[in-house]
């Protein structure tokens, strides 16, 4: 006589666990987390060097001066990607913390009336630049990933005054 499903399935769980155990491990990083981005798992905050992050990360698009001997490393991920990476060198030549910036939450700093150079720094090399003289505008768009599609977020510049006028979420077209 074949035994029942269940106890088939109770006598499997354990392998069954281990799997899926395994298979969520895969593409994390060493506390566990889903890794973004290919090599970020070998940098270590506070030990590691800019060299490293270089070795890991590649020339960066921009180097911004923070002042005292502090940086920051600039990789965007595009123009069709959707992370813009900022790694920030302490003046001692070590890495203090990276982040993407490509988010949301990030996006949701942005007010009327900032620069187009804060919001240069803050978010990297925009995906287009996009002039619209009838309405003395320009337009910058990053695309990013937000729950479970892609999008473009805007930022509509005054070309007079070059300040933030507002702020807009396109959708992605074909996907």
């Amino acid at each position: 006589m074949r035994e029942p499903l269940f106890i088939r399935l109770r006598r499997h769980a354990g392998k069954f666990g281990a799997f899926l155990a395994a298979l969520a491990m895969f593409g994390c990083d060493r506390n566990g987390n889903p890794i973004q981005e290919f090599g970020l798992d070998k940098l270590q905050k506070g030990i590691s060097s800019e060299a490293d992050v270089r070795g890991v990360m590649g020339q960066p698009d921009t180097i911004w001066d923070d002042g005292n001997g502090a940086r920051t490393l600039e990789y965007p991920k595009g123009p069709e990607g959707i992370r813009t990476w900022m790694f920030a060198i302490g003046a001692s030549g070590t890495l203090v913390d990276y982040t993407q910036v490509l988010t949301q939450e990030h996006f949701d700093t942005i007010r009327p009336g900032m620069s187009a150079e804060q919001i240069r720094r803050q978010f990297g090399r925009p995906r287009s630049v996009v002039q619209f003289a009838r309405k003395n505008e320009e337009v910058w768009d990053w695309k990013y990933h937000y729950v479970h599609e892609d999008r473009l977020f805007n930022v509509h510049f005054d070309m007079t005054t070059r300040k933030v006028v507002r702020m807009s979420i396109s959708e992605m077209s074909g996907h």
